[in-house]
């Protein structure tokens, strides 16, 4: 038979409404008796039941994630970040895989919703209006990682990726590199990816260099993609001897089909990737790329979600964090 908070209150000899308050984190229990609480209920392993605690709090003590990707090497570390803070203060976590489909964010962002989380930290393939207005409209506390909507509407923690891919390409450019290629996203939605190709075309701009749509592939940010881009770029008989990649993925796909064509990376071609996964620096040549606080996006945008939902005021909440230009033997 299940403990109840009946058999709690019997064995730290006290009333129920003491063991509720403890339970629910209310101050006017003195410390000696609260410990005698805590106590009764780590020696019976008595566990609160959550629906019932949430009728009576509005509160269920649950976070839902959503990320796009799953098999990323860096959606992982974020929710490392925001889960250890999580933690701290008592929070379970949701995890939901969205594939990069917008209808399943959606869903699962009504599920999250029925599931009566207090609170979202969402990593969204595409903020389009429909999305933000379903945010809206479910009434969830949100904040968002890696892509912040075009009003700033939303708490937000991100890079500059525009800034960032434009440091990338110029750093390609300063070798000598004049025939760049770009593999990556469209820059028709709203995220973070898209923002990258944006970076691409301004460092191109700024060096007088054209972009050429022979060498330029968009599709996705996995393996697949960087294979698919370099055999178009093959193809065209264009000219190329360096390519940005808008991932990491992107560039080992890319390397890999540049190997199998005798094409050697970097003597070649130089490849640049981003994000800074483990794998990119094991993986040979070993590849440059630029680096995201992914650990610290997700600690940070918990942290503020905490603050949200305990009515406490935020030092600032469009975050943008530092990157840095990762240099290793992919490059010249």
């Amino acid at each position: 038979m299940a403990t109840s908070i009946k058999d709690v209150a019997k064995e730290a000899g006290v009333s129920i409404a003491t063991v509720s308050r403890v339970l629910n984190d209310i101050d006017v229990v003195n410390e000696d008796t609260k410990k005698k609480v805590l106590d009764a209920i780590k020696k019976l392993g008595y566990r609160p039941n959550i629906v019932a605690r949430s009728l009576k709090t509005q509160r269920t003590k649950t976070i839902g994630i959503l990320i796009p990707d799953i098999s990323s090497q860096f959606y992982p570390e974020i929710v490392r970040g925001a889960e250890d803070v999580s933690h701290i203060y008592d929070y379970n976590v949701i995890l939901c895989n969205s594939d990069f489909d917008a209808e399943k964010e959606k869903e699962y962002l009504r599920v999250l919703k029925e599931k009566m989380v207090d609170g979202v930290i969402y990593m969204s393939s595409s903020l389009n209006e429909d999305i933000l207005d379903l945010i809206n409209e479910l009434d969830l506390k949100t904040v968002l990682v890696e892509t912040k909507d075009k009003d700033g509407a939303f708490p937000s923690v991100t890079i500059d990726n525009v800034s960032a891919v434009h440091d990338g390409a110029k750093y390609l450019i300063e070798q000598g590199i004049k025939n760049l290629g770009f593999i990556g996203v469209k820059n028709d939605g709203m995220n973070a990816w898209g923002e990258r190709y944006i970076g691409f075309e301004n460092a191109l701009k700024e060096a007088n260099l054209s972009v050429l749509d022979d060498l330029v592939c968009f599709d996705t940010l996995r393996v697949k993609s960087g294979a698919k881009g370099v055999k178009q770029f093959i193809e065209s008989g264009k000219k190329f001897d360096g390519i940005v990649c808008a991932s990491d993925e992107i560039a080992m796909g890319a390397i890999n089909e540049l190997r199998d064509n005798g094409i050697k990376v970097p003597e070649d071609v130089s490849v640049i990737g981003f994000n800074n996964n483990y794998a990119a620096s094991i993986f040979y040549p070993k590849i440059s790329t630029i680096t995201q606080p992914s650990y610290d996006m997700g600690s940070v945008a918990m942290r503020m979600l905490i603050k949200i939902l305990n009515k406490k005021d935020l030092e600032q909440d469009q975050y943008v964090l530092d990157y840095e230009l990762i240099k290793r033997d992919s490059t010249k």
